[in-house]
């Protein structure tokens, strides 16, 4: 049985600007550093640093800097909005006292994007990562309809590759769920 995500690894230009952006920025704790110069897994010689950051509550995100290796790429096959890290914050005051002070400090934002249970901001780290910041704004209703059509807008996606229209409520104006 799992117990969560023990990390989340990614690659970096570099480890130490890494560290001082997610610290300056986001307000993470720098946790550990592991470096070798070999792979333990494979044995390959190829130096590394390994980096581990408190995302809170026990999530922890981390990084690894490869000297010896091609410059990393981005995905040529899926646009820049796909893949990303998306971080909670406290509340849409929250959120946007973060664009502010991530403005200041000359990062480009865009947002903030209203998801309908959701506000989010969006910018990227040193190494090209695409960030999210968002702040939940959904009710245990609205909650419990997303939950309860999920399988059926999964399996008509899986059917037609159209945008199903189960939670078309959340951008509607009202916001609510319709009655059952």
């Amino acid at each position: 049985m799992l117990k969560g995500i023990h990390h989340v690894a990614y690659r970096c230009v570099n480890a130490k600007e890494t560290v001082e952006f997610y610290t300056k920025h986001l307000g993470m704790d720098f946790q550990l550093a592991i470096a070798e110069d070999a792979v333990p897994s494979t044995g390959q010689a190829d130096p590394y640093m390994h980096i581990f950051l408190d995302a809170g509550r026990d999530n922890v995100l981390a990084f690894f800097e490869l000297p010896n290796s091609p410059k990393q790429g981005k995905d040529p096959h899926s646009p820049e909005w796909v893949q990303h890290i998306a971080f909670e914050v406290e509340s849409e005051a929250a959120l946007l006292a973060m664009k502010e002070s991530l403005v200041a400090a000359g990062i480009e934002v865009l947002g903030p994007t209203d998801h309908g249970i959701f506000e989010s901001i969006y910018f990227f780290d040193p190494s090209g990562h695409r960030l999210e910041l968002a702040a939940n704004k959904g009710t245990p209703a609205m909650k419990q309809e997303l939950k309860r059509v999920a399988w059926e807008m999964l399996t008509e996606w899986d059917e037609t590759k159209k945008a199903p229209k189960h939670a078309a409520w959340l951008h509607d104006g009202t916001g609510f769920p319709p009655k059952k």
